[in-house]
């Protein structure tokens, strides 16, 4: 006779500025992976949109804003863009490889190059490389580290241009936090390329979906994960196809939005959670 499961214990975290929308305040409802039955709690708990954060599972429980909607791209079925294709031929002599979640300084110091030019001044940026391990290292559930390097003089692979923190999911793969070099000449759409290649390791996978997180209508910096066809949000009556004629104005609002919108304020994205200090009980 098998012991039951135990039902979570949820809480909720205070309100803070919310770094997506100026003059908002967010709140997180967050409960502990943990034990043995930590992968069906974590599957279970994506397929309702929550995250992952190292040993927690965290979704917005904000009092007076719903902006941030899951969404998920149905692998199976997704088909490029023209400016995807040409993104898929770009960079598609990157040498992707599938690693254990292990820190390396490689990494950090990708890392550390990418938050100083797209997010400073945000949260992460103060990481050390303690932290940046316990990001990576601290996982109670099937995860990787994606490495994306270009192709060294020998064959083999060479400098590391990109990398992805990924969990592996029973219903697909959940981007953890994504992260490259937003300096390299050669390689523009790095970001989206890594998108890109999840999708096709969900297809060959026989995975049906690449959760990305939270689409923030509004946020131009969220504004790039709804240009992936088809795509899924999560409503009140469940996950939902956005149909194409929606999508279309949603792509062309989110292109005004990046021609019209002030810089970026380097605050955070999507995944950017830093440490456990900030789920405490409220």
């Amino acid at each position: 006779m098998t012991a039951p499961v135990r039902f979570p214990r949820f809480f909720v975290t205070s309100p803070a500025p919310c770094p997506y929308l100026p003059g908002k305040s967010e709140r997180k409802v967050f409960t502990e992976l943990k034990g043995p039955h930590a992968d069906e709690l974590n599957d279970a708990l994506g397929r309702i949109g929550f995250r992952r954060s190292q040993t927690v599972a965290y979704r917005p429980s904000c009092i007076d804003c719903q902006a941030c909607v899951s969404v998920r791209v149905v692998a199976g079925e997704f088909r490029a863009s023209t400016s995807q294709k040409r993104n898929l031929k770009r960079n598609g002599d990157l040498i992707g490889t599938v690693c254990r979640p292990w820190s390396t300084i490689e990494q950090f110091e990708l890392l550390q190059l990418y938050l100083g030019q797209r997010h400073p001044g945000g949260g992460m940026t103060n990481m050390d490389e303690i932290d940046f391990a316990d990001m990576v290292e601290h996982t109670p559930v099937d995860s990787w580290i994606v490495e994306y390097r270009e192709p060294g003089s020998d064959g083999r692979p060479g400098k590391l241009v990109g990398a992805c923190l990924t969990d592996r999911q029973g219903d697909g793969l959940s981007m953890i936090y994504s992260f490259y070099d937003p300096d390299h000449a050669m390689r523009e759409g790095l970001g989206n390329y890594i998108i890109l290649d999840h999708i096709e390791r969900a297809r060959s996978l026989g995975l049906p979906y690449v959760f990305l997180g939270y689409w923030v209508d509004g946020s131009p910096r969220m504004q790039y994960k709804i240009r992936y066809r088809p795509m899924e949000r999560l409503t009140r009556s469940g996950w939902a196809r956005i149909e194409d004629g929606e999508q279309n104005a949603l792509v062309a609002k989110a292109a005004q939005l990046r021609r019209t919108s002030q810089p970026l304020d380097g605050s955070t994205k999507d995944g950017a959670h830093g440490g456990l200090e900030q789920y405490k009980l409220a």
